[in-house]
């Protein structure tokens, strides 16, 4: 997976706007319109964010007569997704160790505790 496609995914994905775009795409295609209609920006606006997200291949822009309608292309994000599930194993062993470390000071916790309690 080429560098810069990836990082064209991460840094479409830092909007909100943008990810609230995808997550409405999710149930299907939707023209600008109608992915404009619950943000308080103008059509131009989220036209700008249309373009980032269609460089980062996260969506694509088809014709059906008139109407320009906006899908998602899921793609790029399981390449995000792949990338980030090289960390899982990293974050794993750690609390793994920590799960250890934890387990391994708890029954001597107890039995110091227990000899403090006797008098």
């Amino acid at each position: 997976m080429a560098a810069d496609v990836l990082d064209a995914t991460f840094a479409a994905l830092a909007d909100p706007t943008r990810r609230a775009i995808l997550a409405r795409l999710m149930e299907g295609e939707a023209t600008v319109t109608e992915l404009a209609a619950p943000f308080a920006m103008s059509q131009p606006g989220i036209s700008k964010h249309l373009r980032v997200l269609e460089r980062a291949g996260l969506i694509s822009r088809g014709r059906d007569a008139q109407r320009r309608p906006c899908r998602l292309e899921a793609a790029p994000l399981r390449d995000a997704v792949d990338w980030l599930a090289n960390y899982r194993s990293y974050w794993e062993e750690s609390y793994r160790r920590l799960d250890d470390l934890l387990g391994e000071l708890q029954p001597g916790e107890a039995a110091n505790a227990a000899g403090r309690e006797s008098p």
